[in-house]
């Protein structure tokens, strides 16, 4: 398996880097992201899916996925290549389709049409922002508009959609990240990918951090606001596939500054708890920061959301218990998602 290569989740993920990209946005470093610098040949994307036939338990919900770059960018002629190599494995008891992610201002009918006639299912759109000012200022090339307008495209020609959304990058506030996630949610993509801001050695985000220009958000903010899109994405109904970069030895040595933590969906988790119990409590008329009754609260949720609502290393537990409150999680099938109950508080004897 190559190094652009990995198998994830129902993904037979193949990098092609940065060959496609017309921009080089602020953030970008795309070598660094994908872990790889070169591109795969049709050759090389026909082996990669013979050998993952052999190790794949399931292909019902499986799809080759060309990720790393923006897929319709690239020569026409190289990508069509990647695409007939690839739809040699979809159908016929083998993969369910082919997934790709690009730009939204590099869909029209004719890509479209091409996708189609290669077996392409999932497209993935790398919005980041639908915020102008925060795309201008981010040399992104595109508009909101465009975002809005290749959704729209994708989802009359019955592709499935996808969106990748950016948290904390330069320009943007709080407000915006929250605009951001009604219009996605306004959007309704059938999955979403919340990647918080990484700023890497190189870029252009680099420059003005090392400047003073660029002032990130606080890390509570940035995990703040990706928790909030990540229960309010999933109440929608809108998957959230990814929260976080995944681990990668190359991010960690190149990064500048940011917001990567390798267990980041995990702490939006615990964050999303966190949120809820101190609702709950507060309607029972128990304010947590200024408590100072010993008690005891006991809380249902999902049971394979057990350890998430103690939080990332019982940090929940640890925030209660600093605040005179011991927190009991209990298991209850009925419940859904990130949903929680308040089944009892009690004084502590």
């Amino acid at each position: 398996m190559h190094l652009w290569a990995t198998m994830k989740h129902s993904n037979i993920s193949i990098f092609v880097p940065h060959v496609g990209c017309p921009h080089l946005c602020a953030f970008c470093d795309q070598r660094t992201i994908s872990g790889a610098q070169k591109a795969p040949t049709d050759d090389e994307v026909r082996l990669i899916c013979e050998k993952a036939l052999s190790e794949v338990s399931s292909f019902d919900n499986t799809e080759i996925a060309f990720f790393g770059g923006s897929f319709t960018a690239i020569n026409r002629e190289y990508m069509v290549s990647l695409m007939k190599a690839a739809s040699e494995f979809v159908g016929n008891g083998r993969f369910k389709g082919i997934r790709i992610s690009t730009r939204p201002d590099y869909i029209d009918d004719e890509i479209l049409d091409i996708l189609k006639g290669y077996g392409v299912t999932s497209i993935e759109l790398g919005a980041q922002s639908l915020d102008d000012e925060v795309l201008f200022a981010n040399e992104r090339g595109h508009t909101a508009q465009d975002i809005i307008d290749a959704s729209a495209l994708i989802r009359k020609r019955g592709f499935e959609l996808g969106m990748q959304l950016m948290v904390g990058l330069y320009k943007t506030d709080k407000e915006i990240e929250y605009s951001n996630m009604q219009k996605v949610i306004d959007i309704s993509p059938d999955t979403v990918r919340i990647y918080p801001v990484v700023i890497l050695k190189g870029t252009k985000l680099a420059e003005y951090l090392l400047s003073g220009e660029y002032a990130p958000m606080p890390m509570s903010d940035v995990i703040s606001v990706s928790s909030d899109m990540l229960l309010e994405f999933e109440n929608a109904g809108i998957k959230v596939i990814k929260c976080g970069l995944h681990a990668s030895e190359f991010v960690e040595r190149d990064m500048v500054g940011g917001f990567y933590h390798p267990a980041f969906r995990e702490l939006c988790e615990s964050e999303i708890y966190k949120k809820q119990f101190e609702s709950k409590l507060q309607c029972k008329g128990i304010d947590t920061l200024t408590n100072t009754k010993k008690l005891i609260a006991v809380f249902s949720v999902n049971e394979r959301n057990i350890s998430k609502a103690y939080g990332h290393k019982k940090s929940n537990s640890i925030y209660f218990k600093n605040h005179n409150i011991d927190i009991k999680v209990t298991k209850d099938k009925d419940i859904h998602g990130y949903m929680c109950e308040l089944k009892e508080v009690s004084t502590c004897t």
